[in-house]
């Protein structure tokens, strides 16, 4: 496939002169991953970002490391607008690769918003549809092909920056030097120490959790919830360990718990307080649902997931004005990946560059330092990462796997689409047992969301 249907109709029909080049990185990773394996100039490269309101679909064409800005859009159409959903752009472009849609909106009866920016360049690089081939362009190719369109400043952050080489180490080490990373809080301190200790009982842990009486209403409410469905009545924490929940799932959610006290970030947005316990909750739900099909612990699962997205935090904790920015971006533009928007925050020179490796590895970096075990450090340090073969790998997947699934009920950072059935086929999991994770997801998801809803409150 050379390009789009509807689009190499409209270039012949105009008689637009146009290049192809090939794309080498795997096309599940969309634009992003193309570019960053396509020998071209990233200042080059152009996106298109589908916006709707009850007037219908605006396409907005703008450069690769910027996003649409809603409010300028708003001040300058008078409409205000959100990012079409995967699915909504799936109709509007039927003949398009997921992630590639290109810029040509008269291809599709779509009115296009160009970033005026753009016509200063002498060269374009852009999607054409096709998740096998990039399209090029010269400056007055382009001007012809966006005839008729619409133009202004509608863009938020150029950076252009390209990801930073810094090695993790060196990531860890600036960290530690330049930052002062919060400590794990004393409680979740004293909560870890008594996990390890082989000999402690519910009771030990039911009055360590008993001094702080937010964490003992948290969990009595949690071992009380439609989730266990127990039918007498819980009414301190040890009847919770010992009646329903168990030692270690109250361990580790009181870890959770605690440990997030060490944050300071707002509640609301995608990435924000609300939205970070919902999509936690969800995924250690997953996740112990997966381990035993796994060989897996249980419990650990639960952890993994649970803490998996703890990068998130430090980053809004120790840059709110990028992590507002971030939010911004991650709200209008759901379907580039959290690594991409990332780049774009951070990719300017300085000390920050070293952000782009990811929220996952700064999440690892901080796990470590809190000498959480090797698989909740794993699990959050490579969780970004598809295509991981290390070290617990086993409880990284079982991450991952939750992640892709939940993306398709709405939950989660990003809504980038995975590879599912090879995610599943790692761990040996059949199709079918995939149907039935869905089903209990959909079973409890009132619940974990009241949960949610309660833990960020």
């Amino acid at each position: 496939m050379a390009a789009a249907a509807r689009v190499e109709q409209y270039l012949n029909r105009k008689g637009i002169a146009h290049d192809l080049i090939p794309i080498t990185a795997d096309p599940r990773g969309g634009l992003d991953a193309a570019v960053l394996g396509a020998d071209v100039e990233r200042r080059q490269v152009i996106r298109s970002t589908a916006l709707i309101d009850v007037k219908g679909v605006v396409l907005v064409v703008h450069p690769f490391d910027s996003s649409p800005d809603l409010d300028a859009i708003e001040a300058r159409t008078g409409r205000r607008m959100q990012p079409l959903t995967a699915n909504q752009a799936g109709k509007v472009f039927s003949d398009c690769a997921p992630g590639f849609v290109p810029p040509f909106g008269s291809a599709y009866g779509v009115p296009v918003l160009v970033e005026e920016s753009l016509y200063q360049a002498e060269r374009l690089v852009m999607a054409c549809g096709s998740s096998s081939r990039l399209l090029v362009m010269a400056a007055r190719d382009f001007r012809l092909a966006m005839a008729g369109a619409d133009k202004g400043h509608v863009t938020i952050r150029l950076s252009g920056q390209s990801a930073s080489t810094i090695t993790l180490e060196e990531v860890a080490d600036k960290l530690q030097k330049l930052y002062r990373l919060p400590p794990m809080p004393a409680l979740a301190l004293k909560i870890l120490r008594l996990t390890s200790d082989p000999e402690a009982s519910a009771r030990e842990l039911a009055e360590l959790i008993e001094y702080d009486p937010s964490l003992t209403a948290q969990i009595i409410r949690y071992a009380r919830s439609a989730l266990f469905n127990y039918p007498g009545q819980i009414e301190s924490v040890q009847e919770a360990v010992t009646r329903v929940l168990g030692f270690e799932r109250v361990a580790h959610i009181a870890l959770g718990i605690a440990s997030v006290r060490a944050f300071d970030i707002p509640r609301q947005g995608p990435l924000g307080m609300d939205q970070f316990w919902r999509h936690s909750l969800y995924c250690a739900f997953v996740c112990q649902r997966l381990a035993p099909q796994c060989g897996a612990d249980p419990s650990l699962a639960y952890l993994c997931g649970l803490l998996h997205n703890f990068g998130l935090l430090l980053v809004g904790h120790l840059f709110p004005a990028e992590f507002e920015e971030l939010n911004r971006l991650r709200a209008a533009n759901p379907e580039v990946s959290m690594r991409a928007l990332e780049q774009q925050v951070f990719g300017a020179s300085g000390d920050q560059e070293m952000l782009t490796v990811g929220h996952g590895v700064i999440g690892g970096i901080l796990h470590k330092l809190w000498q959480l075990p090797d698989a909740v450090v794993k699990s959050a340090g490579v969780h970004q990462q598809p295509r991981y073969e290390g070290e617990q790998k086993a409880y990284v997947i079982m991450v991952q796997l939750a992640n892709g699934l939940l993306k398709e009920k709405g939950v989660g950072d990003e809504f980038n689409p995975d590879d599912i059935e090879a995610l599943a086929a790692k761990l040996d999991l059949p199709a079918t047992q995939l149907d039935l994770l869905r089903d209990d997801v959909d079973q409890v998801s009132d619940d974990l969301d009241s949960l949610a809803r309660s833990l960020s409150s």
